[in-house]
Formats: structure tokens, C-alpha cells, sequence
């Protein structure tokens, strides 16, 4: 039996018409924008969360990663500001040294409070019993805003480029009112990737567009997590929770 198919009628000179070419190549655009939307995906459920001016508890100094440097270099590690001395002083035993808020699985989002300029200039993830702590150091006026959910298939804002990560989940930060740290005057800081500790496997910068900073923090496994902003200095802290005996 012979295939038979419906011929595109051809225009006198043998040609497929104009109109039915426009007609085919739209088709073709479209299937080929639903291809790419749908090989990264992210889920929505809100669940704001407050910005917070309590004390950071402390990173278990053993334990920490930092974002500085984080390319390989045969140079002389930084040494530690005082900032970051208080942070990494202490043990995961002490009084107090819980996760800070309840947490959940729920995406969570918070416009900025009021237009700012902010740079994100560190990045320190540290362990501790039933919870690692990832901190996004802050320099510049102004405070964040943010929308923070899990995605299997982080896609990086502005190019839409699926994210390759470390881990079997991620957490997809956005940063808001943020910009570039040259435009303030600041050094790079150089933040590529950073090896994480516990649950963390590890966190990468996505880049800066139109005023958002975009971090993917590749997980062991999908577990709750809370938000809080911190002053004295500006830091975005994340807390995952975990069974301590993880």
C-alpha cells in the first residue's frame, strides 16, 4: 500500500507560498521555545519571611567553606576580617546555636523594603548539629530582597541556560537590589564556586542581572530551610535543616 500524504500546494514557479512559509516558520519557533522552557523549570509557593537584625550564630570554624578565594591559585589565602573571626568563633554545642526560624519546604520570597545598592562580596557555608548555614556577605546601602525555591533544573536568569550543580536538588537564590561589586567601588571578590560542608554540596554564582544576584546551592537531599537578613554587617542568611545524624 502505498504512504500517502497531503502535498503542500506549490505556488506556479514551484514554491511553497509566501504566507504558508511564514505560517511553517512560526510553528518551528514555537516548538522550539516550548523545547527550551521546559528543560528548566522552577516551582512557585509563597511563604514571606521577615528581615531579622539578631545575632548570627556562630560557623564552626573546622567546618567552613569561604567563596574567598575560590579559583585555584598558588597565592597566599586572605586573612580572616574581624567579622568573620566573631562568625567562625565557637562550637556547634553552645547555648543558643539553633537554626534561625522555623523552617519548611515552601519557596520563600520578600521584596525589597526600599530601593538600595548591595553587592554580594563573600560567600561562607558552615556546619553544625541538625543544620548547615549557608551566609551571603553583603557590602553596600540598603537592604535585600529575595526569592529563594527548590528546583531540580535551575535555569540562570537573563540567558535562560539550565545550571549544572553538585547534588541531587538545589536551592535557586535570587538576590535582589543588587548590582555589580565594581560599581561600588569594590574589588572582585572572585565568587566562582564554593565547596559546601554537611547537606551542601556545593554553591555557585550564576551572575548579576538587571539588579539580581543568582546563587544555586546543590543539596544532598530537599529539606526544610529558613531565610533571615541580618545587620551590622548586611548578611542573607540560609539555614538547612536536617536530622542530626545525617
Amino acid at each position: 500500500m502505498k504512504n500517502v500524504s497531503r502535498l503542500v500546494p506549490l505556488s506556479p514557479a514551484g514554491r511553497v507560498p509566501r504566507s504558508r512559509r511564514r505560517s511553517l516558520l512560526l510553528l518551528s519557533l514555537l516548538s522550539a521555545t516550548a523545547v527550551g522552557l521546559g528543560a528548566c523549570h522552577a516551582t512557585e509557593d509563597s511563604s514571606p519571611t521577615p528581615r531579622d537584625s539578631a545575632t548570627l550564630a556562630p560557623l564552626e570554624e573546622s567546618q567552613e567553606s569561604q567563596s574567598n578565594p575560590v579559583i585555584a591559585s598558588k597565592d597566599p589565602v586572605p586573612t580572616s576580617s574581624p567579622e568573620d573571626e566573631e562568625l567562625t568563633r565557637g562550637s556547634s554545642s553552645q547555648a543558643g546555636h539553633t537554626p534561625l526560624g522555623d523552617a519548611n519546604t515552601a519557596m520563600k520570597t520578600q521584596r525589597p523594603e526600599a530601593p538600595g545598592r548591595l553587592a554580594v562580596t563573600k560567600v561562607r557555608v558552615g556546619a553544625h548539629d541538625g543544620f548547615d548555614r549557608v551566609v551571603f556577605d553583603l557590602s553596600g546601602d540598603g537592604h535585600p530582597g529575595w526569592h529563594i525555591d527548590y528546583d531540580t533544573h535551575p535555569a540562570q536568569q537573563g540567558s535562560g541556560h539550565c545550571m549544572e550543580y553538585e547534588g541531587t536538588i538545589a536551592l535557586n537564590v535570587n538576590i535582589d537590589n543588587t548590582t555589580y561589586p565594581y560599581e561600588l567601588g569594590l574589588d572582585d571578590p572572585h565568587i566562582q564556586s564554593v565547596p559546601g560542608v554537611g547537606e551542601v554540596v556545593e554553591i555557585i554564582s550564576a551572575g548579576v542581572f538587571e539588579g539580581r544576584s543568582q546563587f544555586i546551592i546543590g543539596l544532598r537531599a530537599k529539606h526544610p530551610y529558613v531565610v533571615k537578613v541580618l545587620d551590622n554587617p548586611t548578611r542573607l542568611v540560609i539555614d538547612v535543616t536536617h536530622d542530626p545524624t545525617r
